[in-house]
C-alpha cells in the first residue's frame, strides 16, 4: 500500500452506515466507521486520513466539496419543529426550524437548502413541490437536487419576452449574408421544439456543392452582462429528463425567437463549405452571420423514409447529404475515431407520468447525417480558430494507463487478447472488437465498459485534441440554445472575424469552461436519475413470476448487477440468490466464482431473472437468478445480522 497517509476521494455511504472511499492512487477501498464521518454526505469530495493500513480504515479530516446544496423530501412535523426525510435514503433527516419552513406544507414534497451541517443537518425550505407521489414533484426534485431550477427569475423571463416581441431588426438584416433564397431545412426528433441547427444545399456552377451548417445566433440576443447571459452562465446547459426539458434559456428564446422553425426568417451564425461531391473534400469555407429561412422541418424518420424510398420533397439533396455523411464517417473511422452505438430507452408515459411501455431509441442514418455535418462544422471552426490567442475547445484526453490495463483484463475474459502500445490498446483493435461483438448479447455492455475506460471530454481553452473523435481541433459550435460553451465559441469567432479584441481574458474563459464541464455532469446525473425512476416504476408493474432476459453489467462483493433486456432496468442479484454455493468476488477481474461449482458471473453474461422485490422509495430493484426455469432464491429470508455474517464469510476478495 502507498505510504501516503492522506488522500482525496468521493464519499460513498453504504447501507450499514460505513462509508467507502477509493484511493485512486492505490486502488484500495478505505472504510470509514460511522463515528469518523464528520459532516460528510453521500458523494461529497473529502480528505481522508488512513488510520489502519492493514484493515484499510480511515477517518474524514476535511470536506473538500459538497455534492449538493440541498435535498428534496417530504416535510413532516415532529412536536414543535419540522423535519424532512430526503428522497435519497443515504442522506440523514434534515431539521427545519419554524422560521425556515417558508410556506412549506406538511405532508408535501419540498426542496430544502442546507444551512448547517453539524452537529446535525439544518435546512430551510426553498420550494414547495406538491404531492410527494406525483411525477411532477419527482421530476422537479431530480432537477433541483442537481442545481437546475425549473423556473427562471422574472427579470430573465421579461428580458426574453421583450426580445421575442421585438423580432428581427431590419437594419440587422443589412449587415448579414442573406441566405433566404437557398434551400434550407431542419432534421430533428419528432418531439423537438428547440431547433438550433439547419442545413442548406446548393449546386454551384462548377458542379461543387455549397453546404451550409446554420446555427441559431443566440449570441446576438444573449449579450454579455445581461440577465439572460448571467442565468445561462449559471446553468450552462439544458437538462433533458424523461418527460420534460429544463432549458438553459427561457422558452421565448429556446422555442421561439432563436428556434429555426419552418417558414420563418431567423438570424444564424453559419459555416458554409464548398465541397467536391466526388470525395467530400472541403475546397473553400466561410464563417459569418447570416439570415436564413427554413423551407421544411423534417423529423429523422420522415427524412429517412425519403432517402430509403428514393422519392419525396428534396430527395436528391437528402440523398446526397447522406452519401457525404457516410464518407465523413468512414474517414474519421480510418483516422482512429471510436464510434459507439449504445442503446437508449424511451418510456411511453400516461397522463400522470407513469410508464406504460418502453422502446429502444433507434439510431438511423439521418441521425448520423446530422451528426457528421455538425462534427464537420465543429472541427473546421476549431481549426480556423487555432490562430486566435485562445478559444473554447472540447477536448478528450488519451486514456490513462491503469484504465487501459483494466480494460485489457476485461477483454481477455471475453477471449479478446490485446496488447498495449504506447500505454493504450490501439484504436484499430478496439474498432475490430466492437465490430465483431455487434449483434451479440455482450455488445451494449462491451461498449459501455470501453466508454468508461476513457477519459471524460471537457471544455478548456488549452487544446489537446479529441481522442475519441480523432480530431486535432474540436469545439462545440452547433448547439448554443442548449449549451453555453457554444455561445462563448460564437462570441470568440465573431470577434476574430471582425478583428475585435476579446471581451475577457483567457483565465475568465477557462473558469467558465471548468464550470460548464461540471454542470454537464450534473445534467447527465439528473437525466440518468429520471430514467432510473421510470425503470423502477416500470418494473414494479411487472409480474414477479415472469422470467426476463438480462445481461450482467457488473459485479461486487455483495452480488451481481443485471440489466433487464427490454427496459435496461438495472438491479442486483444478491450472492445468496445466485444458487447454493460459496461465492467469491475476484476484485481485479470483476468475476464472481462459485467455490464448489466453479460457475462464474462476469460482465456481458446473458442470464434469466425474476423480480424479487422493487423498492420504490429507495429506487432499487432486486432480481433473483433463474436456471432452467427454477428460481435460485435463498430458501428463507435471513436477518440482517445473519446476512452480514454470511457476506463476511463469503466475500474473500482475491487480488490476482
Amino acid at each position: 500500500m502507498n505510504t501516503t497517509t492522506t488522500f482525496e476521494g468521493v464519499y460513498s455511504l453504504g447501507k450499514n452506515g460505513i462509508a467507502y472511499i477509493t484511493n485512486q492512487d492505490t486502488g484500495d477501498v478505505i472504510e470509514i466507521p460511522p463515528h469518523l464521518h464528520r459532516s460528510a454526505l453521500h458523494k461529497d469530495i473529502v480528505r481522508v486520513r488512513i488510520t489502519n493500513k492493514d484493515k484499510k480504515e480511515g477517518e474524514i479530516t476535511d470536506i473538500i466539496q459538497r455534492a449538493q446544496a440541498g435535498f428534496a423530501g417530504i416535510l413532516k412535523q415532529q412536536g414543535a419543529h419540522f423535519v424532512v426525510h430526503p428522497d435519497n435514503f443515504k442522506i440523514p433527516e434534515i431539521t427545519v426550524p419554524t422560521q425556515y419552513v417558508n410556506g412549506g406544507q406538511v405532508g408535501e414534497q419540498v426542496f430544502v437548502e442546507i444551512v448547517e451541517y453539524a452537529p446535525q443537518l439544518i435546512g430551510k425550505v426553498i420550494k414547495n413541490l406538491g404531492k410527494p407521489d406525483s411525477n411532477d414533484a419527482h421530476m422537479k426534485s431530480i432537477a433541483l437536487e442537481q442545481g437546475f431550477d425549473y423556473a427562471f427569475p422574472p427579470a430573465v423571463e421579461h428580458e426574453a419576452e421583450a426580445l421575442e416581441s421585438s423580432g428581427i431588426n431590419e437594419h440587422e438584416i443589412t449587415t448579414r449574408k442573406d441566405m433566404r433564397g437557398t434551400l434550407t431545412f431542419t432534421i430533428d426528433p419528432a418531439d423537438a421544439k428547440d431547433f438550433d441547427d439547419a442545413l442548406s444545399f446548393k449546386v454551384l456552377d462548377n458542379g461543387h456543392y455549397e453546404i451550409g451548417i446554420h446555427i441559431a445566433d443566440v449570441s446576438h440576443y444573449v449579450t454579455p452582462g445581461s440577465a439572460l447571459d448571467q442565468e445561462a452562465q449559471k446553468r450552462t446547459t439544458s437538462v433533458y429528463l424523461v418527460d420534460r426539458t429544463i432549458p438553459m434559456l427561457p422558452e421565448a428564446l429556446s422555442n421561439g425567437l432563436c428556434s429555426i422553425r419552418p417558414n420563418e426568417d431567423k438570424l444564424a451564425f453559419s459555416a458554409l463549405f464548398e465541397i467536391d461531391p466526388q470525395n467530400g473534400k472541403v475546397m473553400n469555407e466561410w464563417f459569418g452571420r447570416t439570415i436564413i429561412h427554413s423551407d421544411k422541418r423534417y423529423t429523422y424518420e420522415e427524412a429517412q423514409d425519403i432517402i430509403d424510398n428514393g422519392n419525396g420533397l428534396y430527395v436528391r439533396e437528402l440523398t446526397e447529404l447522406n452519401r457525404l455523411a457516410k464518407i465523413y464517417e468512414e474517414e474519421r473511422y480510418k483516422k482512429g475515431a471510436l464510434n459507439f452505438e449504445t442503446r437508449e430507452v424511451q418510456f411511453i408515459l400516461d397522463t400522470d407520468g407513469a410508464p406504460v411501455s418502453v422502446r429502444v431509441k433507434e439510431r438511423i442514418d439521418t441521425n448520423k447525417l446530422i451528426e457528421e455535418f455538425m462534427l464537420l462544422a465543429n472541427n473546421r471552426v476549431a481549426t480556423f480558430m487555432k490562430k486566435a490567442p485562445f478559444f473554447v475547445y472540447r477536448v478528450h484526453a488519451r486514456p490513462e494507463l491503469d484504465r487501459m490495463e483494466k480494460l485489457q483484463a476485461f477483454l481477455k475474459l471475453l477471449d479478446y487478447n490485446t496488447q498495449l502500445v504506447d500505454g493504450i490498446i490501439p484504436v484499430k483493435e478496439l474498432q475490430r472488437i466492437i465490430r465483431e461483438a455487434e449483434g451479440k448479447p455482450v455488445y451494449d455492455t462491451l461498449q459501455t465498459v470501453i466508454v468508461r475506460s476513457m477519459q471524460k471530454a471537457v471544455y478548456t481553452t488549452n487544446n489537446i485534441g479529441h481522442f475519441g473523435l480523432a480530431f486535432e481541433h474540436y469545439t462545440h459550435f452547433t448547439s448554443p440554445i442548449r449549451r453555453y460553451p457554444d455561445v462563448l465559441a460564437h462570441r470568440l469567432l465573431h470577434a476574430t472575424l471582425e478583428g475585435l479584441p476579446f471581451d475577457q481574458g483567457q483565465e475568465w474563459y477557462e473558469q467558465l469552461c471548468g464550470h460548464s464541464s461540471e454542470q454537464e455532469q450534473k445534467a447527465v446525473t439528473a437525466e440518468r436519475n429520471s430514467i432510473k425512476l421510470k425503470q423502477v416504476e416500470y418494473m414494479n408493474k411487472q409480474q414477479h413470476d415472469t422470467v426476463f432476459e438480462g445481461i450482467v453489467t457488473g459485479a461486487g462483493r455483495f452480488g451481481v448487477f443485471v440489466a433487464e433486456a427490454e427496459s435496461l432496468s438495472e438491479g442486483m442479484i444478491r450472492l445468496f440468490d445466485l444458487g447454493n454455493d460459496m461465492w467469491e468476488y475476484h476484485e481485479k477481474t470483476g468475476i464472481i466464482i462459485g467455490k464448489k461449482t466453479k460457475k462464474t458471473f462476469k460482465i456481458g453474461d446473458p442470464v434469466h431473472i425474476k423480480i424479487k422485490q422493487v423498492d420504490l422509495e429507495k429506487r432499487l430493484i432486486d432480481y433473483v437468478l433463474v436456471i432452467d426455469g427454477i428460481s435460485q432464491a435463498a430458501p428463507s429470508p435471513r436477518s440482517p445480522r445473519k446476512e452480514r455474517r454470511r457476506h463476511q464469510s463469503e466475500r474473500r476478495v482475491r487480488k490476482q
